[in-house]
């Protein structure tokens, strides 16, 4: 069996630091005032964790081996850290300027109004592109075809959790101003109309 390379321990080392610090972070919010129903919200969650497990290769398979697409040379490697680095720190810009308006769950604070500076200046959900660049980085790191299915998969739980976390801040925060700000901002990719 091969051994990991060094770039590959390198960012999976980075999303241990980043899944950890973000679970230790989870306490610097308010409540929710109100959320849509858990059924609403049980689709994106599990398009997420199962494109983790595919991404990281964190499941039983009764294949001989995993479909290596390619094998990337180490200093190809070294260059994919830096994207998915950078997609972690466009995830951290976005939750320290969100404060304590940040939330795991779709739902709207007590105080909840709609920010569009800093990083949302750029994209209306920054914390799903950041997580979404780095999974892609990852996935080119890994070179298989369960990693590219998994980032697939989890970039359409965050796509399907953005559409319902927009849905709903619509209807609680005023369908002109959301709109207004949705107009002005792309939601994934900054400069994407």
């Amino acid at each position: 069996m091969d051994s990991m390379p060094a770039p590959l321990i390198f960012v999976n080392l980075a999303w241990m630091a980043w899944w950890l610090s973000w679970l230790a972070a989870a306490w610097w919010r308010d409540r929710a005032a109100r959320t849509p129903p858990l059924g609403q919200q049980i689709p994106y969650r599990l398009l997420a964790a199962a494109g983790a497990l595919l991404l990281f290769g964190l499941y039983r398979h009764t294949f001989q081996s995993e479909i290596v697409l390619w094998r990337t040379p180490d200093p190809i490697g070294w260059a994919l850290v830096a994207p998915a680095v950078a997609g972690f720190g466009f995830t951290w810009w976005a939750r320290i300027h969100l404060g304590r308006l940040w939330s795991s769950n779709v739902g709207r604070k007590a105080d909840h109004r709609i920010v569009d500076t800093g990083p949302y200046a750029l994209v209306r959900h920054p914390i799903y592109s950041g997580i979404t660049l780095a999974s892609i980085a990852t996935a080119a790191l890994r070179g298989t075809a369960a990693g590219w299915a998994g980032a697939v998969i989890m970039t359409l739980g965050w796509i399907v959790k953005a559409r319902l976390e927009e849905g709903f801040l619509r209807e609680e925060l005023g369908a002109e101003a959301y709109d207004a700000y949705a107009g002005r901002v792309p939601m994934l990719i900054p400069f994407l109309r």
